[in-house]
């Protein structure tokens, strides 16, 4: 039997890394759309959503790492993606009561900032908002 082709998937921060394995596949939700990268995928450069990076578990059956990315990038060549974003998180390490307590914050800031017609402000809430919405979203999963 042929031994499965890999790829690395490295996510990296200001704090250092958060992840850093091989796998099959990896799919980055994109600002353009979902992208899958298999082994040898042509280089690219994307920038990503606030969403999650999944990666195939090497021999499982669909299992799948879970990574909270907030933004950022990701760059592939040489069978090497790195993520580089300002935050990330894996999905066993967050926080469930820090990431609610962050989800009612935003909405509060949110709800003022509509009421101060502050557009500035909005967009930012809005953000938090769907950072907070983000982690505990895949932490479900």
């Amino acid at each position: 039997m042929a031994e499965e082709k890999l790829l690395t998937v490295n996510v990296v921060t200001p704090d250092g890394s958060v992840y850093d394995e091989k796998t099959p596949m990896a799919v980055f939700r994109t600002t353009v759309g979902e992208l899958g990268i298999l082994p040898e995928h042509i280089p690219l450069l994307a920038s990503l959503e606030i969403d999650e990076v999944r990666v195939k578990v090497p021999n499982t059956e669909g299992k799948f790492d879970e990574i909270v990315v907030n933004g950022g990038f990701v760059e592939f060549s040489d069978n090497v993606a790195t993520v580089v974003a300002n935050s990330a998180e894996r999905k066993e390490d967050i926080d469930l009561e820090r990431a609610e307590r962050a989800r009612k914050r935003a909405q509060e800031r949110l709800k003022k900032a509509r009421q101060e017609k502050d557009t500035d402000k909005l967009r930012r809430a809005e953000v938090s908002l769907r950072r907070a919405v983000n982690r505990l979203n895949v932490s479900k999963h």
